[in-house]
């Protein structure tokens, strides 16, 4: 048996099927991509209309603020109040959150948008609304604090303070609007 057969026609397959492999990849995302950011725009509109529904889903981006961890804020053209998106890395993953604050400085809501917590333990904080509701009427003047402010969930402590970071960095971002 040649070389050929024995070493190079093996390598020559397999980098054949890499390129078409690779090429169909790439045919796939192009097609995909568009339809993943429409779905994730439309998916972050919905939840700031659920999050400020005072505002009548007219939002105007902020620009400006620059604060660790949070990805954007959006005004209500209307004047009542803010939503700020921000995240923290939670025991799974990073978790992001949307918070609403009303013109007097309170946290009006939040909500989890994307996390990957352990369910049972930390998707206890991330999916759980009654935990979320901790948060709403709370005054943003200074950061807040677990245990004083907002009481962690037993068995998940890390996903609270990932949610409590966020919460601070939204915070943050809210008092140094312009």
């Amino acid at each position: 048996m040649s070389n050929w057969n024995k070493i190079f026609k093996p390598i020559v397959v397999l980098c054949v099927i890499c390129v078409v492999i690779t090429g169909a990849l790439a045919a796939t995302n192009s097609v995909t991509a568009p339809v993943i950011l429409e779905a994730t725009i439309r998916a972050q509109n919905e939840a700031r209309n659920e999050l400020l529904p005072e505002a009548k889903g007219a939002f105007s981006k902020v620009e400006g603020v620059d604060v660790e961890n949070v990805d954007n804020v959006y005004a209500a053209d209307n004047g009542t109040g803010w939503v700020i998106t921000s995240n923290a890395k939670g025991y799974g993953g990073t978790i992001t959150v949307m918070s609403s604050f009303t013109p007097d400085g309170k946290i009006k809501q939040i909500k989890v948008t994307e996390a990957q917590e352990t369910p049972g333990f930390g998707s206890n904080v991330t999916d759980n609304k009654s935990y979320w509701e901790r948060y709403a009427g709370l005054d943003s003047a200074k950061p807040l604090v677990l245990g004083q402010d907002v009481d962690g969930w037993s068995g998940a402590s890390i996903s609270s303070r990932a949610l409590l970071k966020a919460m601070n960095s939204a915070i943050e971002a809210y008092n140094s609007i312009p």
